[in-house]
């Protein structure tokens, strides 16, 4: 038996997620379009994530890419929305994270159980200035 194929655009990402996921992904993907419509969808990381952007690096080593700014995973325990980018020397989901919702915080990724858990303007808002970040030529992105 072979594994099924990793999905290769954000619609066969998000039909290929079980009821109820896929509708709170289908939300929250259509929210961050309306949101930030510059940043382009993708699946990223080997189909693990829809991600939006991209946002191209290059370290002082010389090694470069792209990698997308926001994005969203349905992981198995929760939802992850993933949202680079820094405000006053912290990343933007941690100077939120006391008005994010019942959600827990790392350097750039909010996780969820449910899409009613997080408050999704404040989530918006995030996804809004980290755009708005990369519209105006911010290279600070890194974790």
């Amino acid at each position: 038996m072979s594994p099924s194929p990793k999905p290769t655009t954000p619609a066969a990402y998000l039909a290929a997620l079980s009821e109820p996921r896929r509708s709170e992904l289908k939300t929250l993907h259509a929210a961050i379009r309306r949101t930030a419509p510059r940043l382009k969808p993708h699946v990223a990381y080997a189909g693990t994530m829809i991600g939006y952007g991209p946002y191209h690096y290059k370290y002082a080593s010389g090694r470069e890419g792209d990698c997308p700014i926001v994005a969203i995973s349905s992981r198995a325990q929760y939802i992850s929305l993933y949202v680079l980018g820094h405000r006053g020397g912290k990343s933007l989901a941690e100077a939120a994270k006391a008005r994010l919702g019942k959600v827990s915080v790392g350097k750039a990724c909010i996780r969820f159980k449910k899409l009613t858990d997080l408050n999704l303007e404040v989530a918006l808002e995030l996804v809004r200035e980290a755009s708005a970040l990369l519209d105006n030529g911010s290279t600070d992105f890194s974790l």
